[in-house]
């Protein structure tokens, strides 16, 4: 359990320096993504999921993508719910498409029985969007999961 949440706080400590940068940012909305069940293969997984951008202003627009760990990645997880605040470094003109693309960060999430986690991600196009640095994710499984992360929202 100690080596746990060690785990935990070290993969924290390396999201705080993008906490800083989130105010030199403008909120432009929430993505909200569903992640399908999976398993942990120790060394990384990929899952399928289904995001949609609520944007301050404007219609909802759906996304699919996948999300992709690297590092320290064990055990089974049910369906999660991730909770992006969606910031840019520009003004809110953009069109939602400009969300697709891929993001890269860091994760840290456990979980026994009920648990969830921290990602910071930066990217989409032109690099020009930051998925809130502090995400909330809720999920149901047995798991621990430390180390980079990738996603691709199409």
């Amino acid at each position: 359990m100690k080596k746990l949440i060690a785990a935990i706080a070290l993969a924290a400590a390396a999201l705080v320096p993008a906490v800083a940068s989130a105010s030199d940012h403008i909120q432009v909305g929430r993505l909200s993504c569903i992640v399908e069940p999976g398993i942990g293969l120790l060394f990384g997984s990929r899952k399928d999921m289904t995001c949609t951008f609520h944007p301050n202003s404007g219609p909802d627009h759906t996304f699919s993508g996948q999300i992709t760990k690297i590092g320290l990645d064990v055990g089974i997880t049910e369906r999660t719910r991730i909770e992006w605040l969606v910031f840019t470094a520009g003004d809110n003109n953009f069109e939602a498409d400009a969300l697709a693309g891929r993001y890269v960060g860091a994760s840290a999430e456990a979980s026994l029985v009920v648990g969830g986690g921290a990602n910071w991600l930066i990217g989409g196009d032109k690099d020009s969007f930051m998925l809130q640095p502090w995400s909330g994710q809720a999920q149901i499984g047995l798991n621990l999961a430390v180390g980079l992360t990738g996603l691709r929202l199409n």
